[in-house]
């Protein structure tokens, strides 16, 4: 297929304003060195970008460049906020970029390349399946650095840092707030491919959903997802939203109000059954991942909350330790703790989700963050 790259126009509207790219600074704490109070955050802020960026602005001579996993760049997910992370970093640090969306896996191997070929200082790689990919390219050219965005596989070259997220923490509080919030006693979750990065969001989830019924004596039941025999629900990749509503659609026939897709773009397709449903008379409602669903998509009025995981922060701040000669291949893992995974605002329905979830919700959180209470999936990445 080739390089394939956004239009300007749509480029412009994937991009969040400079001002709404967090206060927060993330550190890349645990997993090697942290940048020298550097921080960026293309799903947050930029405060701490822009004040490290003051020491060096101009840097015309770094290329950073990205590969999409199949979605492209506007897939309200996890390319989406990688790409606006590279874009933070293009403004901050005044670095040139280039881009090349991939429209499916056969893609991956001469984008990745065509990166390398066009003289970039370092290549991104946007999900798990990029993985492989990336490897033996890395290793060919060891003066150029790779960044892989949900790679966890291990056995990658000194030139290439994974980018790793346990949003099973962040994903077991949103399974307990579905768990305190539903109203039919039953919620659901499914996936896309049947991968590490999908089934950990999952596990988390059910987790979630588990330790509320066992705390308070309920019994929320939970389909899509069994973590204990790994078997549930997958429509088998991140494209077709028909199989993303069908499956929506036979979980609310089942009772499920709450669903929360682990699938990329087929979420949309469950954003359109809920709607539908809602409008038949039901009261359902979309957990979102990897973006706060509430501002990614058209589909606030639904969103219940989101597990987040601040895959543009961590593009920015990488990028930013690069763009200064200071990168290392220890892996980055985001956690609860350094904000690279969180439970976003309930928002629209913050007035429907009680004092007693929520205080309860902040205390599983620094119980979470102490280590009390630990989170456990097979698949949470290791710094």
């Amino acid at each position: 297929m080739g390089i394939v790259s956004p239009s300007s126009e749509r480029r412009r509207s994937l991009l969040l304003p400079a001002a709404l790219l967090g206060a927060s600074g993330l550190l890349l704490a645990g997993c090697g060195a942290p940048p020298a109070e550097s921080g960026s955050s293309a799903s947050g802020g930029s405060a701490a970008v822009t004040a490290d960026a003051a020491a060096g602005s101009d840097n015309k001579d770094y290329k950073a460049c990205i590969v999409s996993d199949q979605g492209g760049f506007d897939d309200r997910s996890f390319n989406q906020s990688s790409y606006e992370g590279l874009k933070a970093a293009e403004e901050a640090y005044g670095i040139e970029t280039n881009e090349a969306e991939s429209q499916d896996p056969g893609d991956f191997t001469p984008n990745v390349n065509s990166m390398v070929q066009a003289d970039c200082d370092s290549v991104i790689g946007v999900g798990f399946l990029l993985g492989d990919a990336i490897k033996p390219i890395a290793q060919a050219n060891p003066e150029t650095h790779f960044l892989g965005v949900d790679v966890t596989d291990d056995g990658f070259s000194d030139n290439v840092k994974k980018l790793t997220y346990d949003t099973a923490q962040a994903a077991f509080l949103a399974g307990y707030a579905a768990a305190a919030t539903t109203e039919t006693g039953t919620v659901a979750t499914y996936g896309g491919m049947e991968i590490p990065t999908v089934t950990i969001f999952m596990d988390g989830f059910a987790a979630g959903v588990e330790h509320y019924n066992e705390t308070k004596g309920e019994d929320v039941k939970l389909l899509g997802w069994d973590r204990k025999a790994k078997t549930g629900s997958f429509t088998g990749d991140f494209e077709n939203q028909a199989n993303g509503k069908t499956n929506t659609a036979n979980f609310i026939n089942e009772g499920a109000d709450i669903v929360m897709p682990v699938a990329g773009p087929v979420g949309l397709g469950t954003i359109d059954a809920v709607k539908e449903a809602n409008g038949a008379g039901k009261d359902v409602k979309v957990i979102w991942v990897d973006s706060d669903g509430y501002e990614s998509t058209e589909a606030g009025d639904i969103m219940l909350t989101s597990v987040v995981k601040n895959m543009g922060q961590s593009v920015a701040d990488v990028l930013g330790q690069d763009v200064k000669g200071e990168f290392d291949s220890a892996p980055y893992v985001g956690t609860l703790e350094n904000e690279g995974v969180k439970l976003a605002p309930f928002h629209d329905f913050e007035d429907e989700v009680s004092q007693e979830t929520k205080d309860e919700l902040k205390k599983l959180q620094e119980q979470i963050i102490s280590g009390e209470l630990t989170v456990d999936s097979e698949y949470s990445p290791k710094s």
